[in-house]
């Protein structure tokens, strides 16, 4: 537990230390996007520490460790077209909204209507117009859409092929898989790799 966190520097200069967050655009992003912002009033005594926290409805905001390694792993890019499933408080949404700026979009996907709601109000509090949260439908991602990157922030138990169709040539996917993060990326010919990083937990992915 890292209770000696006091604000939000402290928990970015806390993350550079333990090297899970190195690139430039993605510690500005965590710099610019105050996790307060992202968590119900209970929770507030708590923002900065390293760890997971209750949002409601058997839901958590990840653990800012959890978060700095899946989206470094992703490496989002400025104008890219990014969804985020398992959307929660809105966190990770607004994150990679930051990161992707002006010229591109995030869209995040929640199945529980009132973590919609409270995930929509928390991403108002800043000027993302690119971005949006939406009530994540029956089938999973957006059949028919492509995207750059995809986050998942609930834990399958395999990779869902559904959402390797939904990445572009080019793309990465980040998604748990029971205890492990699971990088996916599909090659400019359409070859899709795997690669496994173990050690993680997270609520499952309905």
């Amino acid at each position: 537990m890292t209770g000696d966190l006091k604000n939000q520097k402290n928990l970015v200069d806390y993350l550079v230390t333990a090297r899970v967050l190195y690139t430039p655009i993605i510690i500005d992003a965590f710099k610019a996007v105050d996790r307060r912002d992202f968590v119900p009033p209970k929770a507030l005594d708590f923002v900065y520490y390293d760890e997971a926290l209750r949002i409601g409805y058997e839901q958590t905001i990840s653990q800012p460790t959890t978060v700095a390694i899946m989206l470094e792993l992703l490496q989002p890019q400025k104008g890219q077209r990014i969804l985020d499933i398992g959307s929660g408080s809105g966190w990770t949404t607004a994150l990679l909204s930051f990161i992707v700026g002006d010229t591109g979009s995030v869209i995040g996907l929640e199945i529980i209507p009132q973590l919609v709601k409270f995930g929509q109000k928390n991403l108002a509090k800043y000027n993302f117009l690119q971005s949006k949260i939406v009530q994540a439908r029956k089938s999973l991602g957006l059949p028919g859409k492509l995207f750059d990157r995809i986050l998942i922030s609930a834990s399958a138990k395999q990779i869902p092929d559904e959402l390797i169709d939904q990445l572009k040539l080019g793309g990465k996917m980040v998604t748990p898989v029971e205890y492990s993060l699971m990088l996916v990326e599909k090659d400019l010919e359409g070859n899709v790799t795997q690669k496994e990083i173990p050690g993680f937990t997270f609520v499952v992915l309905k």
